[in-house]
């Protein structure tokens, strides 16, 4: 029986190139940019394809007749055109849960390392400026017993807020769609109450391509002078010129972005200059652990749909009605 034909569009660990290869005729294609030729090519004749965040569009979906399943290896899944992937029958797989506590880990860490200067700090040793006791100009501000806003009470934004109220005896406000039941007393509040009243602004709220960013000048004007914000969902939910222009000056005291409106970004964005934005290249579920976890996911999720098999992740039951 020959093996369905699935392309991994991303490059993937060996131990997981062949476990696939197990399973199926795997088209490796580790830089999709530069072998995007070799894709549409290889693309005609696939079942599957595996990765992450491939815009799949119409104009995708008609150069990819056999197609069955899109698998990604990530939560998220705004890169599929729902409606198109319905009309061409087209299944749409992510990777939910596996990686909840790695990103809510990493997220803590963005609030630390702003808070506490660390990256600044570390320049300031490694540049030979520690010449004498750290004074003033180098002091950071506290985390314990501040207040914590968190825009999109998902899975990960309560795992964050789990981490803050019983780790650092933060106060938490939450900002969602509807109320959320939870164990660490946080507060449903409006986003304008978050803004004005939190130390800590943490946006995890899923992208809306309809709508315009989440934080914008009038968001960031609501801020305290002494807050800082941390961005973990998604680039295109900030505006950031309206960001750098509240940075430089001084609207709030410092940003911590794990993701921008262009990635990778562009060396010439001025975040990059400032000293009081951390900067990380999309890491929030960067662990080798936690990778492999949403790859196990993603396969799973591919071979049930290539069996004709309800994936357990299936994001668009409409394909398969």
């Amino acid at each position: 029986m020959n093996k369905p034909k699935v392309i991994a569009y991303q490059e993937l660990p060996d131990v997981a190139v062949n476990q696939l290869k197990e399973h199926v005729n795997l088209i490796h294609i580790k830089n999709l940019e530069q072998d995007y030729k070799t894709f549409l090519n290889e693309l005609k004749d696939s079942q599957g394809l595996i990765g992450m965040g491939l815009p799949v569009s119409a104009d995708l979906l008609e150069q990819a007749p056999e197609l069955k399943i899109v698998s990604n290896i990530s939560v998220g899944y705004d890169n599929f055109d729902l409606e198109e992937m319905n009309k061409h029958s087209v299944m749409g797989t992510n990777t939910p849960d596996v990686l909840t506590d790695t990103t809510a880990d990493a997220m803590m860490a963005l609030v630390l390392a702003a808070a506490r200067r660390v990256p600044e700090l570390d320049r300031f040793v490694k540049d030979k400026k520690w010449t004498e006791m750290v004074g003033m100009e180098e002091y950071g501000i506290d985390v314990h017993h501040k207040k914590l806003g968190i825009i999109g009470m998902g899975r990960i934004g309560a795992a964050v807020a789990k981490r803050a109220h019983f780790g650092f005896d933060m106060e938490i406000l939450y900002h969602n769609r509807s109320k959320k039941e939870n164990e660490f007393g946080a507060q449903y509040c409006s986003l304008d109450d978050l803004l004005a009243e939190s130390d800590y602004v943490l946006l995890m709220a899923p992208a809306n391509k309809n709508t315009p960013p989440i934080m914008g000048e009038k968001q960031f004007s609501q801020m305290k002078e002494s807050a800082i914000f941390i961005n973990g969902s998604r680039g295109e939910n900030v505006d950031e010129k309206a960001l750098i222009k509240s940075l430089k000056a001084d609207q709030i005291y410092a940003a911590a972005l794990d993701v921008f409106e262009k990635e990778p970004i562009q060396t010439d964005n001025e975040l990059l200059q400032l000293k009081n934005v951390v900067t990380v290249p999309h890491i929030g579920s960067a662990t080798f652990e936690t990778r492999m976890k949403m790859f196990d996911l993603a396969m799973k999720n591919l071979l049930q749909g290539l069996n004709h098999q309800e994936p357990v992740n299936l994001v668009n039951k409409e394909a398969i009605m």
